[in-house]
């Protein structure tokens, strides 16, 4: 009984000096959620209830956490400002239609900033998307700020002219000016994925800086062109604790997550499965 009290005493020892070692490592770090969609009619993992989505927002404010946008972050990273305390940056993906039906009512409500990536050629064409028109009205709220998503969400990696990848971020980015009269600096590579010439051809269209998805908290690297966000989509169940485990516990879940994503890559999902992730 002795030996297996001091083997658990070591053990929690153990694993609380790596969680303090996690923490601290990750300490400066600065959350940045990527979102979806917000609605009540969908019913998959990419979406989130209204309910839901205004519930997350709520425990932002009481948590004390103070919401950004990601040209606050690069400036003050570039010494031209200070982050507040608990800084937070909130993101979207797509522009689909809901962002000013069932968001952007949300965000006036907790006087909330967001930055919604979109695929400008999506606009004003399909109606489950944005118009132009309903942009404009959110950009100039002051709360809502309109970056790239591409033409048409192709997935660059996969994409093999250099021309066309350019194509893809600078036509982007020319729309939105076009139409916004607004400076774009940023852009959400879709699905995430990223090579040396994304980089590199994002760098030439003229963003500032690039962001791809990780369960990771963001640091101020040499390098902006790989913004890790944490993605807090829907589930069936448990969507609230989720949240709040991404958000706290990102520290933890980033390389458990790496870790994970290697057993798969190397043929051992059997394995991979074990490893649970929030």
């Amino acid at each position: 009984m002795k030996k297996l009290l001091i083997f658990l005493a070591i053990l929690f020892a153990a694993v609380g000096g790596l969680i303090f070692y996690l923490f601290n490592r990750e300490k400066g770090g600065v959350p940045i959620l990527a979102y979806h969609q917000v609605n009540d009619v969908d019913q998959d993992e990419m979406t989130l209830r209204v309910d839901q989505f205004d519930a997350q927002m709520k425990y932002l404010v009481d948590e004390g956490y103070n919401v950004i946008t990601p040209t606050e972050l690069l400036d003050a990273w570039d010494g031209k400002g200070t982050l507040p305390p608990k800084p937070a940056v909130i993101t979207f993906d797509d522009g689909h239609i809901e962002i000013y039906k069932n968001v952007f009512p949300i965000l006036k409500k907790y006087n909330l900033k967001a930055t919604i990536f979109i695929v400008t050629d999506f606009l004003s064409l399909y109606p489950n998307y944005l118009t132009w028109e309903q942009a404009k009205e959110m950009q100039g709220s002051g709360l809502v700020d309109f970056q790239s998503h591409t033409l048409n969400n192709k997935v660059l990696t996969k994409i093999k002219s250099r021309d066309k990848i350019w194509d893809q971020l600078q036509g982007s980015k020319q729309a939105i000016e076009w139409y916004l009269k607004k400076q774009v600096d940023f852009v959400a590579y879709p699905g995430g994925q990223y090579d040396k010439d994304v980089e590199m051809i994002s760098k030439e269209a003229g963003y500032r800086a690039g962001f791809t998805f990780d369960y990771s908290l963001t640091h101020n690297l040499p390098q902006h062109y790989l913004l890790a966000r944490i993605p807090i989509y829907g589930s069936n169940e448990h969507t609230f604790l989720r949240f709040k485990l991404r958000l706290e516990g990102a520290p933890i879940f980033a390389p458990l997550q790496r870790y994970r994503d290697r057993l798969i890559d190397d043929g051992n999902a059997e394995v991979a499965s074990i490893i649970l992730i929030p």
